[in-house]
């Protein structure tokens, strides 16, 4: 199961950039579990994530058919050699496994394995995961594959570690979009519920049909503000960029008087700034720009909003402009704003 040192470094680099590439933990587990299985050469590879009751809150497999996998039943609590580990925090490398002390067996379902070589996945002091491959063999894993899983282990701490942060920054992002919304809500809406108040009462008093017409027309608007709302709260960050856009768009299209429509080839990595700047580009277009088409494109390098409204003379201030290329900035892309009396387009590059 020795693996060469251009091999051993190139497995490594590979795994450690697949891991990166995903931004959720439990595809981040996912990935570390396969790339170990890949890196060590092992049939078996799991991953285990202690909850606070010494136990493990998520455990994670490789090798093993889905269907086998649900024979064997729940996932590991507080015994067998992972149990040890978890206590420990010490590498573990046995040839075969069941002649050890801490060995409770097996269910019914489960494949035999002898070889087992485990590796904590710690951050300091901290233990984040138990990380172990297997073989049906006796013979064992070499010094080599200790030093390769150890490496990576240490790796993937920062993955990991790396994932939960995102996850929290996540879960803020929902916070701080639900209080835009009911900003939003508050500044638009309620306005025009006032605004309808105060015709209603004109009319009573005045000339009744006309207050009536700008009483509909305001009644419109209002709705239409609040079924964006509606909609914007059920969209909060979950769904693919494509997916978030194409439904914020058909959203669009019913609500206001202008046609938008949405076209997608792939999708940026970095789908929270992209999404911002679109929803404040379609902002600028629909309300302020009076534009009659918007179309929106999107690529895994573009970003594309075009619509044919009045334009505005000066592209670089105001309607947002200055948040649109602060997240352009913090994205790494770049954001051009053509704007004139046939329309504004306004462009993100990504790197």
């Amino acid at each position: 199961m020795d693996l060469g040192e251009s091999g051993a470094l190139h497995a490594v680099s590979s795994a450690v950039l697949a891991v990166n590439r995903h931004l959720s933990v439990r595809e981040v587990l996912q990935v570390i579990v396969r790339a170990a299985a890949e890196l060590i050469d092992a049939p078996y590879a799991a991953l285990g994530i202690p909850d606070e009751d010494g136990a493990f809150a998520e455990f994670v497999t490789e090798g093993i058919p889905p269907e086998r996998e649900r024979a064997i039943g729940p996932m590991p609590r507080q015994h067998g050699m992972l149990a040890v580990m978890l206590k420990d925090g010490e590498v573990h490398r046995h040839g075969d496994i069941r002649k050890e002390p801490g060995f409770w067996g097996w269910p019914a379902a489960h494949p035999v394995m002898k070889g087992f070589l485990g590796v904590p996945i710690r951050d300091g002091d901290t233990t984040l995961g138990i990380l172990f491959v297997a073989s049906e063999e006796g013979v064992g894993f070499s010094d080599r594959a200790e030093e390769l899983l150890t490496l990576f282990a240490a790796h993937a701490a920062i993955a990991l570690s790396n994932a939960r942060l995102h996850e929290a920054n996540r879960e803020l992002s929902v916070v701080e979009e639900r209080n835009r919304l009911a900003r939003e809500l508050h500044d638009a809406v309620s306005q025009k519920l006032f605004s309808l108040r105060l015709l209603a009462r004109a009319g009573l008093s005045g000339n009744p049909v006309g207050a009536l017409t700008q009483v509909e027309q305001l009644a419109g608007e209002a709705l239409g503000e609040l079924r964006t709302a509606i909609y914007a709260l059920t969209d909060l960050p979950g769904d693919g960029l494509a997916d978030r856009l194409r439904k914020h768009c058909e959203v669009l299209d019913h609500v206001y008087p202008a046609a938008v429509t949405f076209t997608a080839e792939g999708a940026p990595d970095d789908d929270q700034a992209v999404y911002r700047i679109a929803q404040e580009a379609l902002h600028n277009a629909l309300r302020h720009a009076e534009a009659h088409n918007v179309s929106v494109t999107l690529t895994d390098r573009l970003l594309e909003i075009r619509d044919d409204g009045r334009g505005f003379s000066d592209a670089g201030s105001g309607l947002g402009l200055a948040s649109m290329r602060e997240r352009a900035r913090l994205a790494g892309g770049e954001l051009s704003v053509r704007s004139g009396g046939e329309g504004t387009i306004v462009r993100l590059e990504l790197p």
